[in-house]
């Protein structure tokens, strides 16, 4: 499972997991760092893992620059691409965010400066 929202959510997403499951942290999206029981470790015999792109870069560049490189023909192929969600005007800023606070988005919200 992959967490990048954190917060109060955290603890019931990893009750959710399954047995011998991995929970994956990615940043804090809520603004709030979870603290999470560790007994839930125990009964779910689990493992807690960290990701962090700027540490992953620095301990392992030959395999980030592996990464990027594989990614960025996956783009250049138009066998991978971003999803945009929803799209508003510049003017329509306050009703981005808003799109994005109230959890509807999905995938990339993009701002239209033109």
């Amino acid at each position: 499972m992959v967490d990048p929202v954190g917060g109060e959510l955290a603890e019931p997403a990893l009750r959710a997991l399954r047995w011998g499951g991995r929970f994956l942290t990615l940043g804090y999206a809520s603004g709030t760092v979870p603290r999470i029981p560790l007994n839930l470790v125990l009964l779910k015999g689990c493992r807690i893992l960290g990701f962090q792109l700027r540490a992953f870069a620095a301990g392992a560049p030959d395999e980030m620059a592996r990464n990027e490189a594989e990614l960025r023909s996956l783009l250049a192929s138009g066998r991978a691409f971003p999803h945009i969600g929803a799209t508003f005007t510049l003017a329509e800023t306050a009703s981005a965010l808003r799109h994005v606070a109230d959890g509807k988005a999905i995938g990339k919200v993009v701002l239209d400066i033109g």
